[in-house]
């Protein structure tokens, strides 16, 4: 994001002080240096073999593909040494490895990655093929380097540079990947729950997010839930004539036009009856500290390609994006959309609505409150169907305790900074059922970078953050192994 970001970071969370009193170390091992440094050109390649797996989630055309990259994963762990299996779901597939010879007492960590990726569409604004990685200006191009084969790659990697050099590890691990996270992970929280006894971890650690700027390494403090949703609208039983039939029949596409319009009032506020009701009030102190950084709404007009901001009368513009609600269309259809004219009155419309929610708001209850508002508000003349796609809670986290100590010292050892606590706009459902379920602390350090185009044509990963990543991550299993269980 633009403006200053770590006095954004430091002042927003000024009251969150670390208990660690371990003094930073200066770099990352020798030992683990000279391994990444000497298998860098490996490392991409085989970063590359497996970005080449359109392991696109959401298309049932592609599910080989991602069974393919489910094997692929287990296969890279099998071969660093951290033995692993593929578990059958309801859905795709979940790798899980494991590696539990550390010394006595030593803490367990839960690494968690996906290795799914979002569609590629439209193909014709990539650069480069979405399949084909390529390296640009020092950014790997590809779908998934970032979101997240890059990430989940490279705590693979930190894991080999320990085993590799010391044969060990000075913590217990367990690798979970999913190939569901871009479509909600519907069925991970059950897999969770069956398997936490295998699962059972001091730690969780995700690397499925971006750092605050270029060189600012980030630990991610909040995340926004969701709720997802499709409206559908019929009317007649086919397409008709605009002519013959238009202005006595009820139009589909207006009539969800008209619904859509009650989302919200002039000003910006979301106007469906109860959405609030559960919203947890800031800290006016924090409110105003956020209110008093000099955040830069022109830098962010420039970035987005806009000539001016929406939303939220009465909340700033990051209050918008990391602690208010929203309520989104992302994307509509209905009637003829092709070249020239076609004078059709559409049988039937559709719209995707996604929720942000914030801490208390839970996704069940936004989704009694849609389709109460919705079957209040649409005409007569059309049937509606409201469907809740899939929703995960909001998540914040304490942060405090040695896993986050540990990671203070391995981030600033890896890029020569403190860290900054950021706040993030975007959801991570399976954040808050590991949290729930497992009743251990979750880590989120990410190494992806604003702008990274994570859902869009042209996804990029920084090179220099996958490789700082790893080193970061490796260094973490020495500093977290020193004091993990506390």
């Amino acid at each position: 994001m633009p403006g200053d970001p770590a006095c954004l970071a430091h002042i927003f969370y000024a009251d969150e002080a670390t208990n660690d009193s371990n003094p930073m170390p200066k770099s990352i091992a020798a030992d683990l240096e000279k391994f990444l440094s000497d298998n860098d050109e490996r490392i991409h390649k085989e970063l590359f073999e497996f970005l080449r797996i359109p392991s696109v989630s959401a298309k049932s055309d592609h599910n080989a593909d991602t069974k393919r990259a489910a094997d692929w994963v287990k296969a890279s762990l099998d071969k660093i040494g951290v033995p692993a299996k593929v578990y059958p779901t309801a859905g795709h597939p979940v790798v899980v490895g494991e590696w539990r010879n550390a010394p006595a007492g030593a803490p367990t960590v839960l690494i968690y990655g996906h290795y799914d990726v979002q569609p590629a569409e439209p193909l014709d604004l990539w650069t480069s093929p979405p399949f084909e990685p390529t390296v640009r200006d020092g950014n790997i191009f590809a779908r998934g380097s970032v979101d997240d084969k890059g990430q989940l790659f490279l705590h693979i990697k930190a894991l080999e540079a320990h085993l590799a050099t010391r044969k060990k590890l000075p913590v217990n691990v367990v690798v979970i990947a999913e190939g569901e996270e871009e479509i909600g992970s519907e069925h991970l929280a059950s897999f969770v729950e069956e398997q936490k006894k295998l699962l059972k971890a001091d730690a969780v650690v995700i690397s499925d997010s971006a750092m605050f700027a270029p060189g600012l390494p980030s630990i991610l403090s909040s995340l926004r839930g969701l709720a997802y949703f499709e409206i559908n609208v019929q009317g007649p039983k086919g397409d008709l004539h605009s002519g013959s039939y238009g202005g006595a029949v009820v139009n589909p596409a207006m009539a969800l036009a008209r619904i859509l319009a009650t989302f919200h009032d002039e000003n910006g506020h979301i106007a469906i009856p109860g959405f609030y009701d559960k919203v947890r009030d800031w800290d006016p102190k924090i409110r105003e500290q956020m209110r008093s950084l000099p955040f830069d709404d022109k830098a962010l007009m420039k970035e987005t390609g806009v000539d001016s901001l929406g939303g939220e009368k009465g909340y700033t513009t990051l209050e918008k994006l990391w602690i208010r609600p929203t309520c989104e269309v992302n994307g509509m259809l209905s009637g003829y959309t092709g070249e020239g004219a076609k004078t059709v009155l559409p049988a039937k419309a559709m719209a995707k609505v996604s929720c942000r929610l914030v801490p208390d708001q839970d996704p069940a209850d936004i989704e009694k409150l849609m389709k109460a508002h919705v079957a209040k508000v649409a005409p007569k003349g059309v049937k509606v169907n409201v469907k809740h796609l899939h929703g995960g809670r909001p998540w914040r986290a304490e942060l405090n305790g040695p896993i986050f100590d540990a990671a203070r010292r391995a981030l600033g050892a890896a890029f020569g900074k403190e860290p900054v606590i950021t706040g993030e706009g975007g959801s991570i459902p399976v954040v808050g059922d590991f949290e729930k379920i497992l009743g251990a602390p979750v880590l989120l350090v990410g190494f992806g970078l604003p702008g990274e185009n994570a859902h869009a044509p042209d996804e990029w990963m920084s090179d220099e953050n996958f490789r700082l990543g790893m080193r970061a991550m490796a260094t973490l299993w020495d500093e977290y192994g020193k004091n993990g269980k506390r």
